[in-house]
């Protein structure tokens, strides 16, 4: 493989003695932890297999410093954005313009990516960054023509109107043409058909490689001993548990507030992971409840869910990719109450699975709390195994896919820059 030094040695074009590959990771983390949390677990997966890289991860949430990193990681914190319930970007604290924050965003990742001058870049969700923030970058990396760039997406992005929308003013698709190598699709095609979902063009859709859903049992490979003890420390009831997830809480609200009347089944005993943005007054009124009720439990932020996930009976949850990848993963009977607003993402997923069989569903117009209750009391004996019908193997095929990019000879994609990989 054709990885440098990150020595002088290597700077003034002189060979030296121990090769490493460099990958950087970008999210653009304006709403809930997804984006961060998927990444993190890509680079998981990269520093335990053969490629063995130096990972740096550009994120932009505080909260990424409470998620534990793998080994040879680091990570650059960039001002917070937020999404409104309009699907705008504004500053999340920094008491400045939006233009300003972008422009510090932007010249933190360019700088970032010019002197770690990374072997491969994966790149979340939006290929020209929040607001076009990568776009100086992008243009640098391509211009050095060495570093192969991916695009990493869910399997859902919106509804495909509004995708095309969205893409063609944001002219998404060129800039795939223009700098990236791939595009990995975080799921099966057997449940979507990204590709075909959303009518990219042939040259777009000819990067594309499914690498499956993420088995996030892989997730505990990577849990330190202090965060099992505190999840040990519990008051595990006797009796079924049922984990209940707001995701980062932003818009967990009204689930928030069914799950606070909910009825709970004899010998049932509720846990309520909040999330870190759920509004006060909401998580105030649980904590509430929590107190004068012994089988309802509420945990403001678990740095690893998937420690939860692998004890409890069933989950009732929101919808994110995640979440839903966690459920899938650790095959556990699922009520999904998926959000609607700004997107129809989180929808799109829960009906497909469920016409599957393997979720069930609770559109959030229909949300009660009788209806949680009902579905506690119902008997799901009978389900369908989830392994069986689609492919979690994600984690396994990252690694491989990213190993071909970065030892490869290939010319570079973009006419302009017919620069061969060295």
């Amino acid at each position: 493989m054709s990885w440098r030094t990150s020595g002088p040695e290597h700077r003034a074009g002189v060979p030296g003695p121990q090769s490493v590959c460099r990958i950087a990771l970008y999210s653009h983390d304006t709403m809930g932890l997804g984006h961060m949390r998927r990444n993190l677990l890509v680079a998981h997966a990269l520093t335990t297999s053969e490629l063995s890289p130096a990972i740096l991860l550009f994120s932009g949430k505080t909260e990424a410093g409470a998620f534990s990193l793998p080994a040879r990681a680091d990570r650059v914190i960039l001002p917070a954005l937020r999404k409104t319930e309009g699907g705008k970007y504004e500053p999340a604290t920094l008491g400045v313009r939006l233009d300003d924050i972008i422009g510090v965003r932007s010249a933190l990742i360019s700088a970032g990516l010019s002197a770690f001058d990374p072997d491969l870049l994966i790149v979340d969700n939006v290929p020209r960054g929040a607001m076009g923030e990568l776009n100086a970058a992008l243009t640098a990396l391509r211009a050095r023509g060495r570093t192969r760039i991916v695009l990493g997406l869910r399997d859902v992005l919106d509804d495909p109107e509004v995708v095309r929308r969205e893409w063609g003013r944001a002219r998404n698709e060129d800039a795939i043409d223009q700098f990236y190598d791939a595009v990995w699709i975080y799921g099966d095609p057997h449940v979507v058909d990204t590709s075909r979902e959303y009518g990219f063009r042939r040259s777009v859709a000819e990067k594309i490689d499914f690498t499956g859903y993420f088995d996030q049992r892989r997730r505990l490979d990577f849990v330190s001993l202090d965060q099992y003890r505190a999840v040990d420390a519990l008051r595990w009831p006797n009796g079924s548990t049922v984990l209940c997830m707001l995701g980062g809480g932003q818009d967990g609200a009204p689930l928030a507030e069914a799950l606070l009347r909910m009825k709970l089944p004899a010998r049932w005993t509720a846990i309520v992971l909040t999330g870190p943005y759920l509004p006060t007054t909401v998580s105030n009124a649980l904590r509430g409840r929590a107190a004068a009720d012994e089988r309802f439990r509420v945990l403001d932020f678990v740095s690893e869910p998937a420690l939860l996930l692998s004890r409890v009976d069933r989950v009732i949850s929101m919808g994110g990719y995640n979440s839903v990848s966690e459920i899938l993963s650790f095959d556990k009977p699922a009520l999904i109450v998926p959000r609607v607003k700004p997107r129809l993402e989180q929808w799109i997923r829960a009906d497909k699975l469920e016409s599957l069989g393997l979720i069930d569903v609770l559109h959030p117009d229909d949300l009660a709390a009788d209806e949680l209750s009902a579905w506690l009391a119902r008997d799901l004996a009978h389900r369908t195994a989830i392994r069986s019908l689609i492919d979690l193997d994600g984690l396994d095929n990252i690694p491989s896919l990213a190993r071909d990019l970065v030892s490869s000879e290939a010319v570079l994609h973009t006419p302009a820059l017919r620069q061969v990989v060295s």
